[in-house]
This record gives C-alpha cells, structure tokens and sequence, in this order.
C-alpha cells in the first residue's frame, strides 16, 4: 500500500511493531509460505516487483497425494501449464521493504509499538520496544494495515454500528522442515503442493528454491488425532511413522522442530465498515482475516491495496467516496473467499484422495478445454484470473447447475438407449 501511494505522490510513513526483518531476521517457526497467483501477480506488476518475485519464487502446478502407504497422485491446477507460486514470507517482506524504501515519499519506521489511538484526531501513539521513547504522531488519514488482532480496528470496535466477528477453527497449525538433500537438490517433487490428508486433518509442504520444503501440519488442538496426544519425541515419530511413514526419512529434525515450533491458532474475522469517514480505513486481515487454505489471504490483500489505490486516483478530493467505494466493492469478495477458504480445509483434508473427486476435476477441466470461455472451473477463477470473488462463485454455481443438469440428462439418454436395445 505504502508503494503504490508513493507512487500516487502521497507522503507515507509506515510504523511497524518489530525490528527491520532486514536487519534482525525472520521471525522463525511462523513462516507459512505464500502461495502468489494471479491476484497478487497483477497487484506487484503495479509496482514493478513481479518479476523479481517470480524470479524468488517455486512454481506449483498441482497437489502432489500422499497416501497412508507412501503412493503419490499427482492433481493439476489447470490446464496450459498453470500455476501458483511458492514464496517465501521472509523474502517477499524484504522484497517490498527495499522497494519501498526506495521510494522518498515513504518513511519507514521499526520497533514501535502502538500504544495510543485517537481516530477523531487522526493521531497515534508509538512507544519503542525498549520502553524509553513515546511520541504522538498526526496524520490527514490512518491506514490501519495492522493484522487480524489491529489495534485500529479494535478502536473502530468500541464504536457504535460497527459489526465484528471472529471465530477460530478447532484446528491449529504448526511449521516443520524438510531440509535439501545433501548434495543440493529437492527430495520431492518441487513443482507441486504437496498434501498428506488424513481425513479430518493433514501436512502440506511447499518447496523453497533452496531445496527445503515448509511443512505445515493442521491439526486438532484436543481430542483424537490432536497436538495435545503427543507429549513426547518418542510420540512424535510413532505418529508421524504411523501417519506419514514417507516424510519421517525426510525429516532429520522432526522432533525437534515440532517442540520448538509455535502452535498457531486460525481465525476467520469479519467487520463491517471498514471506514471511518475520510480517517481511517482498513484492509488486509484488519479486515477480513481468513484460513489460509485456499492460499489467497496474500493475493486478497494486495487486491484490497489495488482497488483502494484505484478509488483514491478516482476520487481525489473526495477521500470519504474512495474509502465508501472501496468498502463496497471489496467486502463482497471478501467475505466470498472466507467461505471458500473454509470449505477448501474439508476438500484439501478429506475429499482430494476421492476417486470421485478427481473424476470431477477431470470433467471440469475437459469442459473447460471444450469450452474455454463458457466454463472455467472455480479454482481456475479464483486463482488464475482477476474475476471478483463474489462473481466466481456465482458463476461456479450456475456451471455446477447446468454440469448436473447435463450429467442427468446423458444418464437418462443412456438409459433410453438401454431400454430400447433390450
């Protein structure tokens, strides 16, 4: 956001709770990788950073199954090639920094913590990590691009007609490693997500253009099957040796990592507005934090930095217009990939090892061969074009109607034909 208003010529200063990443490293164990696709593609190409993102990144082209036993079943995304991109957090924060720090219409500012907030005032209060420096600082307009706990928008709550909710999963997550092989070189295949679903749960991992992959286990907090079962390293590789007996060899610090790493929690927030008046304004998980399984929180973001850049240059005296105009296209399509990144944790963990599920996937993108501009599957929709996402989704719907509708009609005529041969 910050790059795309200094490039409109506006003065940006950015206040960020932790240290320069650049200086003080990533922050570990928290490091999910972000899936890119052609969202987030059209929103870095406004600011000249796709294709060093592209040059960062590992192109996935499909899920990659793994069965109980160790079989692999590989799922294409699309068709032509097509493909999402795994790139690192890390790096793609530093990319944007560097950027943005190029820029002399934005001020960059680490360490500060916000501590006061008055949005009438248009002013904030930071205070230094360490304690020993405060300040009040004013400005026309606050962005609150603060995360799915924002300090600004637990402000905007304690105000009347505003609407908030949140509401967690049962399941948390947690990161893992697979590391390089030893010479250099991927120990699976790199060009794919690979997925382990287990039926109520399952491990990803997403390839690094280093050789490693980033794992990431969703599972239950409690009960069955939960991060609360397994006490100790001798339960872990039980586990894991029972669960996912093909990545245990590819995992030398297994143990270790699943102790040392954080357990995550996964929250789905909505509110509404996400302005108020011409001072303050919302976007990204501020929100509309969603799951991260149907891989767009990132690409929904930097949507949401686009249209709002988009309503200002349209709108130049009139903030409060850009912020209604923002508000009104983009909470629609917000809310329609929070559903669909929630449906997509059942599909992803139970229903991608059905034989009836990639049947499905198969008529769809034969359909969508035959008729390219008629039928596109929605997870083509949603990932490999710009259609709104409220609009994908009323369109899948329409195309599942008229799909069941042919089916029926072709297992009727084949009946008929039956019948009539007998």
């Amino acid at each position: 956001m910050a790059l795309l208003l200094g490039r409109d010529g506006y003065q940006v200063d950015v206040y960020e709770r932790r240290p320069d990443p650049r200086r003080a490293g990533a922050e570990a164990g928290r490091s999910i990788n972000l899936a890119i696709s052609a969202r987030g593609l059209h929103a870095l190409d406004q600011v000249g950073l796709k294709d060093e993102i592209l040059a960062m990144a590992v192109p996935m082209r499909g899920r990659m199954i793994h069965d109980g036993s160790g079989n692999l079943t590989f799922q294409a995304y699309g068709t032509r090639h097509q493909a999402i991109n795994s790139v690192s957090r890390a790096g793609l924060n530093i990319a944007l920094l560097n950027a943005a720090s190029r820029l002399p219409q934005v001020r960059m500012h680490f360490g500060l913590r916000c501590t006061g907030i008055d949005l009438e005032r248009t002013q904030l209060e930071f205070t230094s990590q360490e304690g020993d420096l405060s300040r009040v600082y004013a400005a026309d307009t606050i962005i609150g691009a603060d995360g799915a706990f924002s300090a600004i928008r637990s402000q905007m709550q304690q105000r009347e007609l505003f609407d908030y909710s949140q509401s967690y999963l049962a399941h948390g997550y947690k990161e893992l490693y697979i590391p390089p092989k030893p010479g250099g070189g991927f120990q699976m295949e790199p060009n794919a997500l690979h997925i382990w679903p287990r039926g109520g749960f399952m491990m990803i991992a997403l390839p690094n253009q280093d050789g490693s992959f980033t794992c990431t286990l969703f599972w239950a907090f409690e009960g069955g099957n939960s991060f609360a079962n397994l006490r100790g390293p001798d339960d872990v590789l039980r586990f894991f040796q029972e669960t996912y007996p093909d990545a245990v060899p590819l995992m030398p610090t297994l143990a270790h990592d699943f102790f040392a790493n954080p357990t995550g929690s996964l929250v789905t927030i909505r509110c509404s507005p996400w302005h108020l008046r011409d001072k303050v304004v919302l976007l990204g998980d501020a929100a509309h934090a969603i799951v991260p399984f149907y891989g767009q929180g990132a690409n929904a973001a930097f949507e949401d930095c686009v249209v709002l850049a988009e309503r200002l240059k349209a709108n130049p005296h009139n903030r409060l217009a850009a912020f209604e105009q923002y508000d009104s296209t983009r909470k629609p399509n917000a809310d329609a990939i929070s559903a669909l990144a929630l449906a997509n944790f059942i599909e992803m963990r139970d229903r991608v090892a059905s034989p009836l599920f990639r049947f499905k996937k198969k008529v769809e993108k034969l359909l969508h061969v035959l008729f390219p501009r008629s039928f596109i599957p929605l997870y083509t929709m949603v990932s490999f074009t710009t259609i709104p996402y409220a609009e994908a989704v009323k369109r899948a719907a329409r195309q599942d109607r008229a799909l069941k509708w042919g089916i029926g009609v072709l297992v009727l005529a084949i009946l008929a034909a039956l019948w009539l041969l007998w």
